[in-house]
Order: structure tokens, then C-alpha cells, then sequence
């Protein structure tokens, strides 16, 4: 599966950066830690790793990391606004979820796609689409192969101190998105939030 997904990315070239930054970005909330999401990151990093002071590798790189990004950050908005919506164990996840976000560890998403991946999967790959056509529009890149927000100074060495700006823009927007389709789309839990 991940040698028909690279291929695929490969034949795409970078001349739409912006699709390529799209797809990439939605691919890494499909099976969070799965092949489509390691198929992505192995692209982008190949990328990256194949020369290392290349813009558009800096961009990949980027959208990659807000998609991963996006789903922990969905689950912790929806949990700390949306509380009637998610058990009171989830919204104990939820708060965790804000640090995994912050640190590009898609992980602590997983448990929502497994409680209810019918809501949960198909809105995060939406926040991270978004999230990540906004990296392509804005051309953000972030010339590190891992890292999350922590390292989004490095964005600023790409299209100085405004991309680090348009990162965590990119990174807020798409995790918005994808929280409030997530907890729009969740019916009311018969528990008492307030427990």
C-alpha cells in the first residue's frame, strides 16, 4: 500500500503545491499512525531528506506536520467546548490532546476514531485538507523533519517572521474546522458533563 500511495505522490509533481499540500495534509488524519498517514510523512521527509534547503520540501514538510497536528487539536477543541457531546473520560483525553497537538502526536486521536470513527475520521481529514491547502496558499514551510509548533520559529528562516504567524494560523484554522464538524455532527451524550 505505501509503495501505490508514493508512487501516486510522485507522479503528482509539485506543480499544484497547493493539491499536493491538500492531499498530504488529509492523508495523515486517515488512519492517524497508519500507512496512508506513514505514506504521507515518508514522502514529505523523503523529500526533505533529499535536499534539505529545498522550499518546497520546507512546505511538504509543513503540511504534513499541520495535518498530524489537526486531530488531537479537533478532539481537545471539542471536548473543552462542546463538554455535552463527550464522555467524561474523553474529556480527560481531550485535555491531554492539547500538549500531543502542540508536539505533533497524532496518536491521542485515536481512541475518538475508535470510539466513533464515523464522525471523528472523516472531520479531521477536513481540518487537515483545509489546514493543509492553507500551508500550500501560503507557501508556509518548515525546514524540520518533526516537531509540531515547537519548532515553527524554523518557518520564520523560510518566508520570515509572518510564516510562523500563517503556521500556527494554518495549524488553528484547520483543528477549528475539524472540531466543530466533529462536535456539530455528535449527538448529546445522556451523561452529566458537569461529573
Amino acid at each position: 500500500i505505501n509503495f501505490a500511495i508514493t508512487h501516486f505522490l510522485n507522479s503528482m509533481g509539485t506543480g499544484n503545491l497547493v493539491l499536493l499540500t491538500t492531499i498530504l495534509a488529509g492523508m495523515m488524519s486517515i488512519d492517524m499512525g497508519g500507512p496512508f498517514n506513514k505514506a504521507a510523512y515518508v514522502f514529505a521527509s523523503g523529500a526533505f531528506a533529499n535536499d534539505p534547503h529545498s522550499t518546497t520540501a520546507a512546505i511538504l514538510m509543513a503540511a504534513v506536520m499541520v495535518g498530524g497536528m489537526v486531530p488531537p487539536f479537533a478532539t481537545a477543541i471539542g471536548t473543552t467546548f462542546f463538554k455535552n457531546k463527550y464522555t467524561q473520560e474523553e474529556r480527560r483525553a481531550g485535555v491531554s490532546n492539547w500538549v500531543l497537538g502542540f508536539s505533533f502526536i497524532t496518536e491521542g486521536a485515536i481512541p475518538f476514531a475508535a470510539a466513533d470513527p464515523g464522525r471523528v475520521i472523516p472531520s479531521c481529514i477536513i481540518g487537515s485538507a483545509v489546514g493543509g491547502a492553507l500551508v500550500g496558499l501560503w507557501h508556509v514551510g518548515v525546514p524540520a523533519p518533526h516537531g509540531g509548533l515547537w519548532v515553527s520559529p524554523l518557518a520564520g528562516n523560510i518566508g520570515g517572521p509572518s510564516h510562523i504567524l500563517f503556521y500556527f494560523l494554518a495549524t488553528i484554522i484547520g483543528s477549528i474546522v475539524a472540531g466543530l464538524i466533529m462536535s456539530f455532527w455528535k449527538k448529546n451524550i445522556k451523561e452529566d458533563p458537569n461529573e
